[in-house]
C-alpha cells in the first residue's frame, strides 16, 4: 500500500481488526521510509461496476463519492454515522446485486433519494435540490409537497422532544 505521506510502496500492517458492522477490515499500517501511520480498509466488492453518466461517459463507481455525497447533505443533521454506513452499504449492495455491470448515475441519485427520505427530510431536500438542478423556490415548494400529505402534515415521523422542530410549535 502506497504510503499518503511520502508514497512509498511499502508499508507494514501493524493491526487488523473488522469495522463496526463488519462489513470491512480495518488495517493500521506504519511506513518504515517515513514513520507515518495511516488506516485502510478493505471491502467485499462483488462485481466491477461503472457509472454511466447523463453524457454518456463511463466511469468506475466510487463508494467513497457516494458516502462524500450523502454526508455533505446530512452535514449538521442529527443522524448517527452508523445509520448512513448502514444507508450506503445498502445502496451499494442493491447495485452490485442488480446484475448490470453498467448503472445510470440516475439510478444511483434514486436510490440515494430514497435512503435520505427515511433518514432526514432535510437532508432529502438539500441533495434533492442539486441532483435535480433546482432553479428558483418554486421547484423547492413542488418537493415540499411531496413530503407533505392532503392536511399538510408531515410524512415522516415526528420530531424527538426538545428538538428545533418540536420547539417551533410552541
Amino acid at each position: 500500500m502506497r504510503c499518503p505521506y511520502c508514497s512509498s510502496l511499502d508499508s507494514q500492517v501493524k493491526d487488523s481488526r473488522p469495522s463496526d458492522d463488519h462489513s470491512a477490515i480495518r488495517r493500521r499500517r506504519v511506513c518504515p521510509d517515513c514513520g507515518g501511520r495511516f488506516t485502510t480498509f478493505e471491502r467485499v466488492q462483488l462485481r466491477e461496476l461503472m457509472v454511466v453518466k447523463r453524457s454518456g461517459r463511463r466511469i468506475p463507481f466510487d463508494r467513497d463519492k457516494l458516502q462524500r455525497s450523502v454526508e455533505v447533505a446530512l452535514r449538521k443533521r442529527p443522524v448517527d454515522a452508523e445509520r448512513i454506513e448502514r444507508m450506503v452499504n445498502g445502496i451499494v449492495r442493491q447495485l452490485e446485486s442488480a446484475g448490470e455491470g453498467d448503472v445510470p448515475s440516475a439510478s444511483i441519485g434514486a436510490l440515494v433519494m430514497e435512503g435520505l427520505k427515511a433518514l432526514d427530510d432535510v437532508a432529502y431536500v438539500r441533495f434533492a435540490s442539486v441532483y435535480r438542478n433546482f432553479r428558483e423556490a418554486r421547484d423547492f415548494e413542488e418537493l415540499i409537497d411531496e413530503l407533505t400529505g392532503e392536511d399538510g402534515e408531515v410524512l415522516s415521523p415526528p420530531a424527538k422532544p426538545g428538538s428545533a422542530a418540536s420547539r417551533s410549535d410552541k
